[in-house]
């Protein structure tokens, strides 16, 4: 039977998954947001479009609900490598896959391609590498002022940039009230992933966040990344963290190297066609 799309999520951050290699779609800003739409579309956190077969290289192409295009998703990145592993693309648990953000290594530590580690490769807190407004600096524990007030906040990049804001109280309205006001501040010109960071213990962190293009969400791998590495810079965690979301819990083990990596499941939801009238709107 023809597939035209194929629907995962991993802790509730749901990515569709569009086959270039078995699907021909144009994918305007405008189609993006029409397949995405949870009313008018599919529905979903976005469309990871792959894989792109070039000179023996699998390239992946993630597309956010907006129409934009990200440079790396965590949660995405496992979400292809199940589609992967599903359609027989892959023959061993150990691959590579090129993003946007750089080439990230990708371990597959069951048979069934539901437990998923990610090498997302090394932060950096330097602002012209997020990149941040105003002198090379490293954007550790820096004041941003917001009408809401002042706010403690350490940004960085994993491939992707963030700004992670730890608080003694975090909430969805909190994410949802100041996220697309920090997404789109001055002070990051090429918009921002938002965490509101919670410490539990050691070893155990809670967060909301916003995503750049994409907005409130219930889980994120690469955001799960950064809070860790932020928490870990400041001096607050071990070096090995879980990092728990509305949607569930994403394992991160820091290594001495700099690199980040992190573990988490993916579960299948759906795959179908779209309808002659989809089609249609499609263009």
């Amino acid at each position: 039977m023809k597939v035209d799309y194929v629907k995962y999520h991993a802790l509730g951050n749901d990515y569709i998954v569009i086959d270039p290699n078995r699907t021909r779609l144009n994918l305007t800003k405008e189609n993006i947001e029409l397949i995405c739409h949870r009313n008018f579309g599919i529905g979903s956190d976005g469309i990871l479009y792959g894989p792109i077969l070039d000179s023996g290289s699998m390239k992946l192409r993630i597309l956010n609900p907006d129409g934009s295009e990200a440079e790396k998703s965590g949660n995405g990145i496992r979400i292809f490598s199940r589609y992967l592993f599903d359609q027989g693309y892959i023959n061993t648990n150990r691959f590579t896959l090129d993003t946007l953000g750089g080439k990230v290594l990708v371990t597959i530590l069951d048979g069934k391609g539901e437990l998923i580690r990610v090498d997302m490769g090394a932060v950096t807190f330097l602002s012209e590498s997020i990149p941040v407004a105003g002198l090379s600096r490293e954007v550790v524990d820096e004041v941003l002022e917001l009408d809401k007030g002042s706010f403690r906040i350490t940004c960085l990049s994993i491939g992707n940039p963030h700004c992670v804001f730890p608080m003694d109280m975090i909430s969805e309205g909190l994410a949802k009230e100041l996220g697309p006001v920090i997404e789109t501040h001055p002070m990051f010109p090429n918009r921002i992933n938002i965490q509101f960071l919670k410490i539990l213990d050691r070893k155990n962190i809670r967060i909301e966040i916003w995503e750049r293009g994409a907005g409130y969400t219930l889980a994120s791998g690469s955001s799960s990344c950064a809070a860790a590495s932020a928490a870990f810079k400041l001096g607050l965690v071990d070096h090995q963290v879980k990092v728990h979301m509305p949607g569930g819990v994403i394992d991160i083990d820091i290594n001495p190297d700099g690199h980040v990596h992190m573990t988490g499941s993916v579960s299948s939801v759906t795959s179908g066609t779209f309808s002659d009238e989809m089609w249609q709107r499609l263009g």
